[in-house]
């Protein structure tokens, strides 16, 4: 499908606001997020003009390294056409050695930060990106403040922001206890925790979707909208992720955050304006409607778990290298939930989640009800497609609506017809990378894409007691782990909680 965008519109409404000067001080430094996501995003800023001029990034690990050997290894990762820009660029790359929890290292690591403020002129503005794992988090914090380094003084003298990953958390007793630690240093609006989905251009598209399009709002709820299908679907394993997805599963991996997330941004009410505040206040109010699950009856009726096995030559979980002959850790979750207000009463959210599928595919389905009556006799209601919107999230981001309509030849002769838009194909340009957004905002201090405390705290509300269940032998009756053959769409128990209520996912 063509589309032609009103590029004099577009122009007028596509602004960007220029960060203040700062300081990015990436701890994690050597690690792969770093060198594969954080480094190329922060550079790709710089060529779209989005970074202040008085600018510097400066890496801290415990690799011993030199700045020209940290420069050198940031060029070396982008693309070799991109290499002379990068290496004018790469001026304003330093690197600085050390553990995360030597206080000494950090007053070192605060007299640099002096030394390049004052070099580079930031007026003592930083934003500290911790891309390490999760249980460094509060150690980090806990060392950067006797260094004076989150400190900001009233009046003047440089914000201070604290970014990190998920998982916030293994279940709500170590969110709480994690946020306690950071908030022994850090006021909640220094805190940017980091969700990368939200970056992503299609989940930004939901607001302009439903809030700057009037036909959408009005059916937007159980008058019209029969369910919401959200699923994210990966065609690769754990990748040699045994530690960390033992501990962790489907559900805290991908659940938690990301699908609670997007569930919550697609079923929250008109925020009152844009702003943060506004709009992270409408997304915590569906996560306190979400039902809970209510016993362990209620979690084998609603919820699914599964684990790869053999097949399409891939080996099966427990053959992965570093996973635990008899692990009964998840690798695929499918639940309905329900939102109990009055405009999603009743409709079912179905999510679901899994490794070794057939597909890499991340997509919110809106199945609309059927016609309430068809005037096409023989043909019932039932027997129309439904209209259905998709907002594909990734890999090829973009809206589907699938539509009736008339195909050429005999009078009577309906076709579903899809209506499909990619922002690639349309806008004739590949979305920004989700980092490059949430670096970006991060810098400027707008928290709208990114996670407060109390939703963490609402997501671990609704998936411990789930997780408590499938830990304990007692659920193993209602709540098995099922397995499924790696390559299909997961056990056939996610198939028959769909079907139990007429309904299928949407596996084409």
């Amino acid at each position: 499908m063509k589309i032609i965008p009103d590029t004099a519109i577009t122009d007028l409404l596509c602004q960007e606001q220029l960060p203040e000067p700062c300081g990015l001080v990436i701890f994690g430094a050597s690690g792969d997020l770093t060198r594969r996501k954080l480094l190329p995003a922060v550079f790709h800023l710089h060529r779209r003009g989005l970074l202040p001029e008085r600018f510097f990034l400066l890496g801290f690990a415990r690799s011993a390294k030199t700045d020209a050997a940290f420069r050198e290894e940031f060029v070396r990762a982008l693309p070799a056409g991109e290499a002379a820009a990068a290496r004018a660029f790469a001026g304003r790359l330093f690197y600085q050695a050390g553990t995360y929890d030597d206080q000494a290292a950090c007053r070192a690591l605060a007299d640099r930060l002096a030394a390049l403020d004052q070099a580079a002129g930031t007026d003592g503005n930083l934003l500290f990106y911790l891309a390490t794992p999760p249980e460094l988090v509060a150690p980090i914090v806990g060392n950067l403040a006797p260094a004076g380094l989150l400190r900001e003084v009233a009046g003047g003298g440089g914000w201070r922001r604290v970014v990190f990953e998920k998982p916030f958390g293994h279940d709500r007793a170590s969110a709480r206890a994690v946020d306690g630690e950071l908030r022994r240093h850090l006021a909640e609006g220094q805190i940017y925790r980091i969700d990368h989905y939200l970056g992503k251009e299609t989940v930004q598209n939901l607001f302009m979707l439903r809030f700057a399009n009037l036909i959408f709002e009005p059916l937007w709820n159980n008058r019209y909208i029969d369910q919401v299908q959200i699923t994210a679907a990966e065609t690769v394993g754990i990748e040699h992720r045994a530690g960390y997805f033992e501990r962790t599963g489907l559900v805290r991996d991908m659940f938690q955050n990301h699908l609670l997330q997007l569930l919550a941004l697609t079923a929250m009410e008109p925020p009152t304006s844009f702003a943060a505040e506004a709009v992270l206040a409408a997304k915590n109010q569906v996560l306190e409607s979400v039902r809970p699950f209510a016993g362990r009856e209620e979690i084998g009726r609603r919820c699914v778990r599964g684990q790869y096995v053999a097949g399409g030559g891939h080996p099966g979980y427990r053959e992965e290298e570093g996973v635990a002959p008899g692990s009964a850790t998840e690798t695929y979750a499918a639940a309905q939930f329900f939102i109990d207000n009055w405009r999603w009463g009743g409709v079912p959210f179905y999510l679901r989640s899994g490794k070794r599928l057939p597909v890499r595919r991340t997509e919110i389905a809106v199945v609309f009800k059927p016609v309430p009556f068809s005037i096409f006799a023989p043909l019932q209601p039932t027997d129309l497609a439904r209209n259905v919107l998709v907002l594909n999230v990734q890999p090829d981001e973009g809206i589907e609506l699938t539509i009736q309509a008339k195909r050429p030849g005999p009078k009577l002769c309906m076709s579903r017809l899809t209506l499909d838009v990619k922002y690639r194909e349309v806008f004739q340009a590949s979305p920004p990378e989700a980092y490059e957004r949430l670096l970006h905002d991060a810098m400027l201090g707008d928290r709208t894409l990114f996670i407060p405390a109390t939703f963490i705290d609402h997501a671990w509300r609704l998936l411990d007691p789930v997780l408590e269940c499938w830990a304990e032998p007692c659920c193993q009756a209602e709540s098995p782990l099922h397995p499924y053959p790696a390559g299909g769409w997961g056990p056939a128990a996610a198939e028959a909680l769909l079907r139990r209520d007429g309904r299928g996912w949407r596996n084409d």
